[in-house]
């Protein structure tokens, strides 16, 4: 056979070899992970649970649930979780207001006198309308959020199935508003130290030499703080009612300020493990390509090394967010943490273990706000084990 014979079968088989590397589909890290989450039961059944708590969390002010802080000590002292039925008497108090309104619009010409005083009394009706007294000041969406519950719901309540507390309040209203301010403060509190940890750790690990030495035993310096006292001392400062008038004028809430002091807290190992993973990839050739094209410090730091250190990043977010949410819990359990009229799991625990006594024991107090944080933790602890197999390379085939 010539050689005029053989180039033709050679360049089919060349075509055949590059049309079939066209038919193959690459898989990327983040694709393979989720494929490879998708296989571990227990994670994604966690995942499923956590979704289905963020989303009752999110739509609390619209469920219809029993206000939170409506107090009826005398009728509804810790009772036993129960099916009767419970309204609210906002339909009642609206219906009212709109007759006012129509009466002081029909008298507006004829009794001007009258009509001011009927003015006057709508304005105070609006101003102590059920919606602030049942609720803790709303803001915005929530109170739109509330509305629409009623407007959907009307004065329904979802009975006492979890009891009610030694001020008569329900405790299942108070379980799922806990609930938004136990996961903001871990979401929060989270994001703050991943904020901090890793431009931290990173700048760290990239600059080296004695900026890496002075960063990093800064970081020893703030490890051997005993942060749970310094923690108790700001909170105890900030409780002071000059302070707190102080902080009001700014919108600012004291819970702000607590979400933001725990995020300040987690940072110091986060920035230590990035620390760690740009160590080990600033020499690598795409950072070398990087500084060749004239990417200054910061891009190679936030642009190129910060994007690779994002797999070991959230594995970790996973495994801090029960943490924060436990340090909350255990500071409202001290008191120290969330305060009243502002709810959270921990707070409704320590309320429990309060009137739990030798001679009658509550039980519904504690067991349902302990289930619900014990539930959260147990979802968030599995789904970390299984981002971690699901972004280990090692475990790829297994």
């Amino acid at each position: 056979m010539s050689i005029a014979d053989q180039q033709p079968s050679e360049l089919e088989r060349l075509t055949k070899i590059l049309r079939e590397a066209h038919d193959v589909q690459g898989v990327s890290l983040w694709a393979d992970a989720w494929k490879r989450l998708k296989r571990n039961r227990a994670a994604m059944c966690s995942l499923w649970i956590l979704s289905i708590i963020v989303l009752l969390a999110i739509l609390t002010p619209a469920l219809p649930l029993q206000s939170p802080i409506y107090q009826d000590v005398k009728n509804r002292e810790l009772l036993p979780p129960q099916w009767d039925s419970f309204e609210l008497d906002i339909s009642a108090y609206d219906e009212e207001t709109r007759r006012l309104e129509a009466e002081a619009l029909a008298i507006k010409a004829q009794d001007g006198e009258q009509y001011i005083k009927l003015l006057a009394l709508i304005t105070a009706r609006e101003q102590t309308h059920p919606i602030k007294l049942y609720w803790n000041d709303p803001g915005m969406i929530v109170t739109a959020m509330i509305e629409l519950r009623l407007a959907l719901f009307g004065d329904y309540c979802i009975p006492s199935i979890f009891g009610t507390d030694k001020l008569g309040r329900d405790v299942f209203s108070r379980v799922f508003w806990g609930s938004r301010v136990s996961l903001a403060c871990g979401f929060i509190a989270t994001f703050v130290s991943l904020m901090i940890g890793v431009s931290y750790g990173a700048i760290s690990g990239y600059m080296g030499g004695w900026v890496d030495n002075i960063m990093m035993r800064t970081v020893d310096v703030f490890y051997s703080i005993p942060f749970i006292f310094i923690v108790i001392f700001i909170m105890s400062f900030l409780s002071s009612p000059g302070i707190r008038e102080s902080l009001a004028e700014y919108e600012i809430d004291q819970i702000h300020v607590f979400f933001l002091l725990i995020g300040a807290i987690y940072w110091l190992t986060m920035a230590r493990v990035v620390r760690g993973q740009v160590i080990s990839l600033k020499n690598e050739q795409f950072i070398e390509a990087a500084r060749t094209i004239g990417a200054t410090r910061m891009q190679i730091v936030f642009r190129h090394l910060v994007p690779n250190v994002m797999g070991i990043v959230i594995v970790y977010l996973t495994l801090t967010i029960p943490a924060v949410i436990r340090f909350e819990a255990f500071l409202s359990f001290l008191g120290m943490g969330v305060n009243a009229p502002d709810i959270s799991w921990g707070l409704l625990v320590n309320e429990g273990v309060q009137v739990i006594t030798i001679i009658k024991s509550y039980w519904w107090m504690i067991a349902f706000s302990g289930l619900a944080l014990a539930m959260t933790l147990f979802a968030l602890n599995f789904l970390g084990d299984g981002v971690r197999d699901a972004l280990d390379p090692k475990l790829k085939n297994k």
